[in-house]
């Protein structure tokens, strides 16, 4: 696309305060806005923020460009944009946004949308209210009974997925967490029932779908699901009105996000090169919609995959998947439970 002029610098200060109010990152943020000399500007109808205004108020030491790529850097986190792109690496964990990178003139800029639901939940979990309370655990198995999931001559993901989810409890519940299973044997549940079972425990709590992935022989990695944000589709999917609809599930959306993080980021280490990162993205699954608590759905591997499909079979494998997602819950809990302190700017 052609690149925007940037409007006024008056204009530009009221976006800021009903951009930064709209994404939810007002009041607490309206305050260090002026400090921070926050640019936001007006592109394809939807706000954006400067990539120099996130280094200045998240304390990123180095901001460089060459060509199309960004790279934003301090002491504890490297993050690799690309304009025009909808990728951001931020330290190897891989995101998709929900909007392109975009340039105006010399400046690089991200969407309001991306950085208030997910920028900023990824780099100041602590910020998130009342998520760090939780000791239970709800893990969702999917699939069972007359269906199957994904097949191959191996196994059954309906299977997998138990095992998987069975030996997650083992390790959670030795921790010290309480451990809730959609279900434990071969049954089948709709989604709705499974909702339905997850919205009865009624105190704090967070929910993980366990599933593997099927997609032809060449897909292969895992990948993290949060629900999308209202007015952002469904991955892949075209973007329909009924996305504008605000669901059970997005009053968690900062928690999700750091959720997903936390595990995915922990898989990945845990796997190192046996698997691809095709990164955390965003869908509206009806699991992740109607839940009341934050909620991710996990893809372990794909059983359509020679290879991978081997390592799923792997006790090996599925026990480093496990000890993944065990590490990542005590993180995230440690993460989100921290005490806020305040952001001091360059």
């Amino acid at each position: 696309m052609e690149p925007l002029s940037p409007i006024s610098s008056l204009t530009r200060r009221t976006f800021v305060c009903t951009a930064l109010a709209a994404a939810g990152l007002a009041p607490r943020l309206l305050g260090a806005t002026a400090a921070a000399g926050w640019d936001v500007t007006r592109i394809d109808g939807r706000d954006y923020v400067s990539v120099e205004s996130i280094r200045r108020f998240y304390n990123f030491t180095k901001l460089t460009r060459t060509g199309g790529s960004i790279v934003l850097e301090n002491s504890k986190v490297l993050m690799n944009l690309k304009a025009g792109g909808n990728e951001c690496l931020m330290n190897n964990v891989k995101f998709v946004f929900s909007n392109s990178v975009e340039m105006v003139g010399e400046k690089a800029y991200v969407s309001r949308m991306d950085l208030a639901k997910l920028i900023d939940p990824v780099l100041r979990p602590n910020f998130i209210k009342n998520a760090g309370d939780f000791k239970t655990v709800i893990l969702d198995p999917g699939h069972g009974g007359k269906d199957p999931g994904a097949t191959n001559g191996l196994g059954t993901e309906a299977t997998y997925n138990l095992k998987l989810a069975g030996l997650v409890k083992t390790r959670l519940e030795a921790k010290g967490f309480k451990v809730v299973l959609t279900r434990n044997t071969d049954i089948y549940l709709s989604l709705q029932e499974r909702v339905a079972l997850a919205n009865t425990i009624k105190e704090s709590a967070i929910y993980v779908s366990i599933h593997f992935n099927s997609g032809g022989r060449a897909a292969r990695g895992i990948e993290t699901f949060t629900l999308s944000p209202p007015g952002v589709s469904h991955y892949g999917a075209e973007w329909k009105a009924a996305d504008n609809q605000s669901r059970a599930g997005n009053e968690h959306d900062s928690a999700n996000i750091a959720l997903a993080t936390s595990v995915h980021g922990s898989i990945l280490r845990r796997l190192g090169k046996n698997t691809f990162d095709r990164g955390i993205k965003r869908a509206r699954f009806s699991v992740l919609s109607g839940v009341n608590h934050p909620a991710i759905l996990l893809e372990g591997g794909f059983m359509s995959h020679p290879y991978e499909a081997r390592l799923i079979a792997n006790q090996a494998y599925q026990t480093a998947l496990g000890n993944g997602i065990v590490d990542a819950i005590e993180k995230y809990r440690f993460a989100v439970g921290r005490k806020p302190v305040a952001t001091s700017n360059q």
